[in-house]
């Protein structure tokens, strides 16, 4: 899948100009540049809307003590959606257009959801010294003046 990135790269430009060339000959030359821009305008408005409510949603869950992974993977989408709005073309247009609908994105995220386990290691957490893991004898309590770095 990785290796088929730098080929899609090559052939997005060049999808993105038939596109034009067929859009164009239909419709006119103006109502094609009129469908382009009206699609960043629509993008636009509809980028600052829908990030302006996953920032809202993050912060009632950071606020709420759970950790924000969909909001975050809402964000993540959604700024992908920007850049797909800034490259011109109908193609980029679409995908952006789909990204920045919520049901999209919800869709996206169950069907990754379903390929990831998420461990937690417990790397951040702090133990007391109520907390039985320090009394084990496999544990090496320490206070600051007990060690010292070898390191010059």
């Amino acid at each position: 899948m990785i290796r088929l990135l730098p080929l899609g790269f090559l052939l997005l430009p060049l999808v993105e100009i038939a596109l034009f060339i067929i859009v164009g000959r239909a419709i006119g030359l103006f109502p094609t540049l009129a469908l382009v821009i009206g699609a960043a305008l629509l993008g636009v408005v509809l980028l600052r809307q829908q990030g302006l409510g996953v920032l809202s949603r993050m912060r009632s869950n950071l606020g709420a003590g759970t950790l924000p992974g969909r909001e975050l993977f809402d964000a993540m989408l959604i700024g992908l959606a920007a850049l797909f709005l800034v490259l011109p073309g109908f193609l980029s247009d679409i995908v952006a257009l789909l990204l920045l609908v919520p049901g999209v994105r919800g869709w996206i995220f169950s069907s990754l959801a379903r390929r990831v386990t998420v461990v937690d290691t417990g790397a951040y957490r702090r133990y007391s010294a109520e907390d039985g893991r320090l009394q084990r004898p496999t544990t090496i309590d320490l206070d600051n003046d007990d060690w010292r770095d070898g390191r010059q």
